[in-house]
């Protein structure tokens, strides 16, 4: 995913946040909408970077400002009222072919919900202000896998979003010299 990234904001009170990465576009927004276009995967994200960028040419959407994610999703998801993890997969009717770049930075993770069970709709640490109650890195994410686990099995997301919350592993991709 590309998304034009935000300085964290003043209402959201966490001094060590400077920015916001999170998978949700609540506070930094994707380069485009992009559900209406069908090209994204049964995970509701792109499968390479490539149809990120075929998309913006398509919609006259400038990238050069974006910062590009890859995002990888834990295999299960989180029903805060059950207080259970039960397996999730992609939308069977989409193609899902994802491309893993060779190169990628580890940033933090998010917890999203997904009551919709189609994009990342919510990520709390940020449009809840949860960041605030919990250790977040500067890009208002968690620092492990491990932490964001255990916030989820504490309660610390229950009454923010309808979940059920899933765990993706936030990295950020340097594109290639002659790309967007």
């Amino acid at each position: 995913m590309a998304k034009r990234i935000v300085a964290g904001p003043d209402w959201l009170k966490v001094e060590s946040v400077a920015d916001i990465y999170s998978v949700s576009a609540c506070v930094s927004a994707n380069f485009t909408e992009y559900v209406d276009a069908w090209k994204h995967n049964g995970y509701w994200l792109f499968d390479s970077p490539e149809i990120i960028e075929e998309l913006a040419r398509v919609k006259g959407v400038e990238l050069s400002t974006t910062t590009l994610f890859y995002y990888e999703a834990y295999e299960l998801e989180y029903d805060e009222t059950t207080r259970q993890w039960s397996a999730f997969a992609p939308e069977p009717s989409l193609v899902t072919n994802v491309s893993e770049p060779d190169t990628k930075q580890i940033e933090g993770f998010d917890v999203v919900s997904f009551w919709a069970r189609t994009t990342p709709e919510c990520s709390p640490l940020s449009c809840c202000s949860v960041a605030g109650d919990v250790p977040v890195n500067s890009h208002c994410l968690f620092k492990t896998f491990d932490e964001a686990k255990e916030a989820l099995e504490r309660g610390v997301f229950d009454k923010t979003e309808p979940g059920p919350f899933r765990i993706l592993a936030v990295y950020t991709v340097t594109r290639h010299p002659g790309t967007a």
